[in-house]
């Protein structure tokens, strides 16, 4: 039973892990390019409905279930830690909770916060913009390293 709840968990945040790589790369390599060509005033104020739209999108249960699946499998995969599959499972949950989700909750909501309140001000969506598509490129890095490492546990079970 253990096995496949472990397999089915690994199948679910490799897909999950893909998905919110996918949506963090996008807005490290064009959407956050995109709004710095806009006036400071449109680029908050379209980066703050973003904001506001996506935590009643698909977006927030996916962000939930693969922390969520990503901190199951370092519990699982701790007393496996010997093995290849363990190993690649818990580096796998571990990146991805530090990574991706330590860096939302420490470092982008702040600043999406941060944003909201500013209303607008040129100075404050330029430090804004610096500094959350900074982390959101370790956000992106993360998912995908994480994405690798479950993808990867999964082959070296066979």
């Amino acid at each position: 039973m253990r096995a496949i709840l472990s397999t089915a968990l690994l199948w679910f945040a490799a897909i999950g892990c893909g998905l919110m790589g996918g949506i963090y790369f996008a807005f490290s390599t064009f959407i956050m390019r995109a709004f710095a060509t806009l006036d400071p005033a449109q680029a908050s104020a379209a980066m703050n409905a973003i904001n506001a739209v996506i935590l009643r999108s698909p977006f927030m249960p996916l962000f939930w279930a693969t922390t969520l699946s990503a901190l199951a499998l370092v519990v699982l995969a701790a007393p496996e830690w010997q093995t290849t599959p363990g190993r690649l499972a818990l580096a796998g949950g571990l990146v991805y909770l530090l990574g991706m989700f330590g860096c939302t909750v420490a470092f982008n909501v702040p600043l999406n916060d941060q944003l909201a309140a500013a209303s607008g001000d040129a100075a404050a969506w330029q430090r804004y913009l610096a500094e959350w598509t900074r982390w959101n490129h370790l956000r992106t890095l993360a998912s995908t390293l994480a994405c690798a490492g479950f993808v990867w546990a999964l082959v070296a079970r066979r």
